[in-house]
């Protein structure tokens, strides 16, 4: 099999964990256009505990990411993916019978504490090939992105039939689909992918969020999230004011969301041909505020309200899918697993963040308040971000290497390091494991593994 095509395991790896994220995720985003209009009828409903039973996930998940990832090295990637499963079931299962908007809440934060994200990345690594791994981690990104605009389409039409009680049956049942892939379907792994890659140290947390660049990062991607979750808050109930009925409300989330996503593909691509990817990004960030803001002035128009949420989403999904490529580019080369688990906790607390900043302001104040709230924030990010140095395009590469002695390591990282091509090296002993960060067209793979070797 050519090294620059999947394998067998490979495409078997991609469709099933993308399938388990994908339900999972599935369950989460059909509850964001439906809680606050049906969940109404739940005993204490207020705008602020709407944005606290919308956000709650996003708490559980950003304490128990890393500790998860950390349970998966010792007990084993599926173990731990299965209890995951099994939490957010049990959390789906409390919610689909709660009378009350509190124990909705509490089922939130359980659905939460089944904090998988890092684990079945994890694994996807350990069942892939260095060379091959973006194109799972690929695969699985995109899935993500279907399952957001598949829940747009799906959680109303579900909401208006069965209630909200409906949407956490179905994600329970998608929960229990997702243990059956796992358990049937999943390749198991007899080899682990280098800890550098799938694992955060604390140690290295530490280090990661002192980077300035990659807390830039680490900042935005939490903004990003705040931003999604507190319009939710308050958007569906403000559509219902301007005269669109509930089970219409997919009928402009669906165009929007597949209309932002093909204009936001020739954006990505003339930034990368044409080495303008800051510009894109903070132009992005300034689309995302400005559309935020206007969406203070034309909230009482649908057509409004469908242009400003595409501006938005365009900007969304431009953001979502650079954000992660740069997190893995800016990383240390033996220190991404960490990186990439800061910076998913901070997705998640935005999420939480959201839910809290939305509902509060929702609850003494309109909806337009709460738009301006999130484009403020906005603002504070693109001012934070406008520092951000991006660095050149480049490939991580892990090689075995076996040395005895930190005197060793340090004379084999500098004469990996002037190669033609690398542009960061690192040998880090307890692993046995060289991490090379190369500009990939410039890069001899073969005198490189020599140089191991030797």
């Amino acid at each position: 099999m050519s090294s620059s095509s999947l394998n067998a395991l490979e495409k078997r790896t991609a469709v099933t964990l993308a399938s388990v994220f994908a339900f999972r995720m599935l369950g989460l985003f059909m509850l964001m256009p439906v809680l606050a209009i049906y969940g109404q009828e739940l005993e204490g409903f207020s705008p602020l505990w709407i944005g606290l039973a919308i956000g709650a996930y996003g708490l559980t998940q950003a304490l128990l990411q890393v500790p998860m990832g950390w349970l998966s090295d010792k007990y084993g990637r599926k173990r731990v993916i299965v209890a995951g499963l099994i939490m957010f079931a049990v959390g789906s299962l409390i919610a689909a019978m709660a009378d009350s908007i509190y124990v909705v809440t509490l089922g939130r934060a359980l659905q939460g504490m089944g904090a998988i994200a890092s684990t079945v990345l994890a694994l996807a690594a350990d069942l892939s090939r260095d060379e091959q791994r973006p194109k799972v981690m690929a695969v699985i990104g995109m899935c993500i992105g279907l399952s957001f605009a598949f829940a747009m389409l799906l959680g109303p039409i579900v909401a208006n039939s069965y209630g909200v009680s409906g949407i956490f049956w179905l994600t329970a049942m998608l929960a229990i689909a997702g243990i059956v892939i796992v358990l049937t379907l999943v390749p198991t792994a007899v080899n682990r992918a280098p800890k550098g890659e799938t694992s955060a140290v604390f140690d290295d947390i530490k280090k990661i969020i002192r980077n300035p660049q990659l807390a830039r990062l680490d900042f935005g991607v939490m903004v990003l999230h705040l931003t999604l979750t507190a319009m939710f808050v308050v958007l569906p109930s403000q559509l219902i004011s301007d005269g669109l009925k509930a089970e219409q409300h997919w009928q402009l989330y669906i165009p929007v969301l597949f209309l932002a996503f093909f204009l936001m593909v020739p954006i990505m691509i003339i930034a990368i041909k044409k080495e303008k990817e800051k510009q894109a990004f903070i132009g992005s960030i300034a689309l995302m505020v400005a559309s935020l803001m206007t969406l203070t002035l034309v909230s009482e128009s649908s057509w409004g309200v469908a242009a400003c949420m595409l501006g938005y989403f365009i900007a969304f999904n431009y953001l979502e899918a650079t954000m992660p490529a740069m997190v893995s580019r800016m990383a240390p080369a033996n220190q991404k697993g960490s990186a990439m688990g800061v910076f998913s906790s901070g997705q998640f607390f935005g999420a939480f963040l959201g839910g809290i900043l939305g509902g509060f302001i929702a609850s003494f104040d309109s909806a337009q308040s709460v738009f301006a709230a999130a484009a403020l924030v906005g603002v504070i990010w693109l001012a934070i971000a406008s520092g951000m140095v991006i660095p050149p395009r480049s490939k991580l590469i892990s090689l075995l290497s076996e040395i005895d002695t930190e005197q060793q390591a340090q004379d084999l990282a500098a004469r990996l390091v002037v190669l033609k091509g690398v542009v960061e090296a690192t040998v880090v002993l307890e692993e046995n494991r060289t991490y090379l960060k190369v500009k990939d067209k410039e890069f001899d793979l073969e005198q490189a593994r020599e140089i191991v070797a030797a």
